[in-house]
């Protein structure tokens, strides 16, 4: 059974920082793509970034420069490091694999950005 397991939310100032961290079980990430989402509420959800199995990475515009995506092979853990957050960087925070013809999401991390 595939488990994808978020942790690392909070409450942060404008301008501070935080770690996300995506746990994954029954799955090796090393193998499959995984994306960070988020929503906001009354927002569509949106992909934040994504790393391929190569290991690069893209971003979205709106957090490129600022957000960093890496991955553990050893503790099968994806991390989103998050700098310079802004008010509207306040979300749900997801991450998600598509592999074995399935979409797995986590239950998501609320991340909350004060001005």
């Amino acid at each position: 059974q595939v488990q994808l397991v978020e942790s690392g939310g909070g409450l942060v100032q404008a301008g501070g920082s935080l770690r996300l961290s995506c746990a994954a079980s029954g799955i090796r990430l090393s193998s499959y793509g995984l994306g960070w989402h988020r929503q906001a509420p009354g927002k569509q959800r949106e992909l934040v970034g994504l790393i391929l199995v190569s290991g690069s990475t893209n971003y979205a515009d709106s957090v490129k420069g600022r957000f960093t995506i890496s991955r553990d092979n050893a503790k099968n853990t994806v991390y989103l490091q998050m700098n310079s957050l802004k008010p509207e960087d306040t979300a749900v925070y997801y991450c998600a694999v598509s592999a074995r013809a399935n979409n797995y999401w986590g239950q998501g991390t609320q991340v909350t950005v004060s001005s």
